[in-house]
């Protein structure tokens, strides 16, 4: 034990110990005094060696939040106090924690739950039924949230969904504005209704959070797929979706998929989703996409007082961008309108090729199992060796590049893509991201491997 205690002493001498106060202010700045407050402030510095760290974090819940949405910035600000730190871990103190709260609550940096709905979820005026742009693939959404407006509980619940940047939220906003001169509206996001459920409970002030959220009579939730794998705030949801359909209150809900492929999400909830109306808003065709550009011009024109130097020729180019949504649409209308400017000449469409080169790149959907089976191939291996548990360095190497790319190349968090990876921990793939970059610097060889791994993954 004592030997233990030395090795241990020794490796953190080897770098200056971590000064835990001036780590919590860079994380203020560099997170914003409202994540820093609500997630980070309340994490502990338990263990320190010289090359990884071992946190402490309240709950169970506390360590999956902060691990999928702040791991990786919170190790790069680790890196920028001790430069040798490559990997940190997590480990749940809940009864430290919850004495630590009882006994000094921060009053001051927890609103209450009116305030803190209200300042973060007022209706968007801008988001309206007169400015949403109807075309094929949204067309019966659009139609069914107008229903709504003027039969309440007509279908109950409307439940709206889409890939990103569709115009989900601008529906069910609309729908709010349209209904809140005349009924008591909830505008909430998901994460919005998780983050108030949590402050709550910290408070011991559930019975206000209860009443407070089941007194509207039109109460609408953006992006419901957030709930997944939270069974507390699943409880809750599902309580107050019941006790608001039973007085008969419109539910109004919107996320990125169906209800039976909300995956980690408990059964009954999905059945109640699935209960009323349910449509979807497709990707926006040629048409629409033509109906959008045309009215971006005349905003143009109305703000500016000049039209944006586009022809006809760079419209249709622009229309027929496949894959694209209607954010991302706006996007690149944006970026050559910015061009155009900044040239100060008309663009032809070759040039509009050559200011939109990365557009084409990213139209491609790059899958964590595409990844996997290309970096097997490509090394000559059996997948189900490189994911299985084996450590030797013909199958390990191969694994961390596979997760080096998955990283790169994919949106997938680092819970999500350590799943794929016969369920390792997120910080297994922190530490195969290091290992990775590290070595792709130092060795010409594995950069030429990767590079060649990619080239096959973008090339198909």
């Amino acid at each position: 034990m004592e030997k233990s205690s030395k090795i241990e002493k020794n490796l953190v001498s080897e770098e200056n110990v971590l000064n835990w106060n001036s780590v919590q202010d860079s994380f203020q700045k560099a997170f914003g005094t409202e994540i820093y407050s609500s997630w980070l402030k309340n994490i502990s510095l338990l263990k320190e060696f010289n090359h990884y760290v071992i946190l402490g974090v309240q709950t169970r819940f506390f360590r999956d939040w902060i691990t999928s949405r702040y791991a990786d910035k919170i190790l790069n600000e680790l890196q920028k106090h001790k430069l040798s730190i490559n990997r940190i871990e997590f480990k749940i103190e809940g009864e430290r924690s919850s004495k630590s709260i009882s006994q000094k609550p921060d009053i001051n940096k927890i609103s209450d739950i009116k305030d803190g709905v209200l300042n973060y979820n007022r209706l968007n005026p801008n988001l309206s039924f007169e400015n949403f742009i109807v075309g094929k693939s949204n067309n019966l959404a659009f139609l069914s949230a107008k229903k709504i407006t003027s039969e309440l509980s007509r279908y109950n619940p409307l439940f709206i969904y889409g890939g990103v940047g569709l115009g989900k939220t601008h529906l069910i906003n609309a729908i709010g504005l349209a209904l809140k001169d005349t009924s008591n509206v909830m505008f909430i996001s998901a994460e919005r209704f998780m983050y108030q459920f949590i402050k709550s409970i910290k408070k011991n002030e559930m019975v206000t959070f209860k009443d407070f959220f089941r007194k509207a009579n039109v109460f609408i939730i953006d992006d419901i797929q957030f709930i997944r794998g939270k069974e507390g705030l699943q409880e809750e949801f599902f309580h107050t979706f019941n006790s608001l359909f039973d007085k008969s209150a419109q539910i109004i809900i919107s996320s990125d998929r169906p209800p039976n492929r909300l995956d980690r999400v408990q059964d009954r909830i999905k059945s109640r989703l699935s209960g009323g109306l349910v449509v979807d808003i497709g990707v926006p065709d040629y048409d629409l996409k033509q109906k959008i550009l045309k009215k971006k011009i005349t905003e143009f024109q109305n703000s500016f007082h000049e039209y944006p130097n586009l022809n006809e020729e760079i419209i249709d180019y622009m229309a027929k961008e496949q894959n694209l949504n209607i954010r991302e649409l706006i996007g690149i209308f944006n970026r050559v309108v910015a061009f155009s400017k900044m040239s100060k000449k008309p663009l032809s469409v070759n040039d509009c090729k050559i200011i939109l080169k990365d557009v084409h790149n990213n139209n491609k959907v790059i899958s964590i199992d595409k990844i996997q089976n290309v970096t097997s191939n490509f090394f000559s291996i059996n997948l189900q060796e490189m994911l299985s548990q084996r450590r030797s360095r013909p199958l390990a190497r191969p694994r961390q590049i596979a997760m080096y790319l998955a990283k790169k190349l994919t949106t997938r968090s680092l819970p999500e893509i350590g799943r794929k990876f016969a369920n390792r921990d997120h910080t297994t793939v922190i530490h195969a991201v290091k290992t990775i970059e590290k070595l792709s610097q130092d060795n010409s060889l594995m950069k030429k491997n990767i590079d060649e791994i990619t080239s096959i993954i973008l090339s198909d």
